[in-house]
Order: C-alpha cells, then structure tokens, then sequence
C-alpha cells in the first residue's frame, strides 16, 4: 500500500453560531447586536366580544 503525502486542512466557516462565536472570540469580527422586540407590537384596545344570551 502506497504512502500518501501529508494534505493541507482546509478549514471553511460557514454562518452557524458555533463559528460565528469562534470568530469574535478571535477577535476577527465584532459580535453582533441581539435584536430587542419589547415595545416593538402595539396591541390595540379592543373591548371583548359581546356575548349573546339568547340561548
């Protein structure tokens, strides 16, 4: 059996969290900003729904 000659690691980074962690804790990209939804949706004052006791 033939002896293979030693191959370069070729390392790719993709968009999940796991790499993206790794990056900033290398300090090769900023972390980004967790958006903040409260106050965001507005619930209107709607009355309740009128109940029909005609039964």
């Amino acid at each position: 059996m033939a002896d293979f000659p030693p191959q370069q690691v070729q390392r790719r980074v993709d968009d999940s969290a796991a790499d993206m962690e790794t990056l900033v804790d290398l300090g090769l990209v900023e972390e980004q900003p967790v958006p903040q939804y409260a106050g965001l949706f507005l619930e209107p004052d709607i009355p309740p729904a009128a109940e029909d006791d005609a039964a």
